[in-house]
């Protein structure tokens, strides 16, 4: 990625827009992109680019919006997308503008969401229907990995590097192994669908945002990651903060004319909790190593012990079998 002034910025944004660029606004953004805001023909939109040391290929996600928007998920509109070569500097991609909230403690809590907090659930397993019903093999480059495998091999490697051992995630693999289910559906799957990662308006679900995670699965995948209990931000409802299990699978099933399993929304609920316990482990290593000192890496540590303890409430007793008393 190159570095560009604002100046320089704008300047190519212009060209790639084709019209004049007004108040470029850098915003807070992930670890994977910066997001930009600016207007252009009197039209309020969005930047996305590519930092440096991502090795993720834009254009696959720039061809999932497309997807998902033919499809009628609620998502912004792509406007034009690019690779390192555009006059952006990097892989980029210019969406429209979507009015709403992402602070999932302001969806939860403020006056203004009551309404939407009524509709959620069904608004969340309206666009998570449509999403599964886009055929994968339309969409070329959608990695797909056996993530059980994944994070058995990033969870060795980290234990080794940082001198660990966590007895409870080694408990947690060995009940996702011996019950994993056999899963006869594949499909497009969003991979991070969680409140932080759709945009609410007092209305309801206005937008699917960070597609960048989306790969080949089994769609339950998303059903259970939406229930982690990381994701429900202080909520007792299990079902983004807003609803039950119940509603949610009662929602897809009509939306969707699929019957649901419980128990596999509740297994890849397990695998999500297990897997996010190993991510906040890579994020914290980067401070611990010295690959990035940083206050909030270190902090994050803090939850690797949070996902332990939501492991046991996840799995809720069942230990038979793995020689657990």
């Amino acid at each position: 990625m190159t570095d560009l002034s604002r100046d320089s910025l704008a300047d190519g944004l212009a060209r790639v827009v084709g019209a004049p660029v007004k108040d470029l606004a850098r915003l807070s953004g992930g670890a994977s992109r910066e997001t930009w805001s600016f207007s252009a023909s009197g039209r309020r939109l969005i930047l996305q680019r590519q930092r440096s040391g991502d090795i993720r290929d834009m254009g696959v996600e720039a061809n999932v919006l497309r997807a998902a928007h033919t499809a009628g998920v609620r998502v912004p509109e792509l406007l034009a997308n690019g690779t390192a070569d555009s006059p952006i500097g990097s892989s980029f991609m210019v969406l429209s503008h979507v009015d709403g909230e992402t602070i999932a403690r302001k969806i939860l809590r403020d006056d203004t969401f009551v309404h939407a907090r009524q509709v959620l659930v069904g608004d969340l397993a309206a666009a998570l229907a449509r999403l599964h019903s886009i055929d994968p093999s339309n969409i070329a480059g959608l990695p797909a990995t056996d993530q059980v495998a994944q994070y058995r091999t990033t969870l060795d490697d980290l234990n080794t590097s940082l001198d660990q051992a966590h007895p409870t995630f080694e408990l947690a693999f060995r009940w996702l192994e011996a019950n994993r289910p056999e899963s006869a559906r594949r499909s497009l799957v969003h991979g991070d669908f969680r409140l932080g990662n759709v945009m609410v308006g007092p209305d309801g679900l206005r937008a699917v945002l960070d597609w960048e995670l989306a790969h080949v699965g089994d769609p339950m995948e998303d059903l259970g990651w939406l229930c982690v209990r990381a994701w429900r931000f202080g909520s007792s409802s299990p079902v983004a903060g807003v609803g039950s299990y119940e509603q949610l699978i009662a929602a897809y099933e009509h939306e969707s004319g699929l019957s649901v399993d419980p128990d596999l929304v509740r297994w890849w609920e397990v695998l999500g909790t297990l897997k996010w316990g190993i991510m906040c482990m890579i994020q914290t290593s980067s401070h611990l190593l010295g690959l990035a000192r940083s206050h909030e890496l270190a902090a994050i540590g803090r939850r690797v012990c949070e996902n332990e303890y939501d492991l046991f409430l996840a799995l809720d007793g069942r230990w038979e079998g793995l020689g657990v008393r």
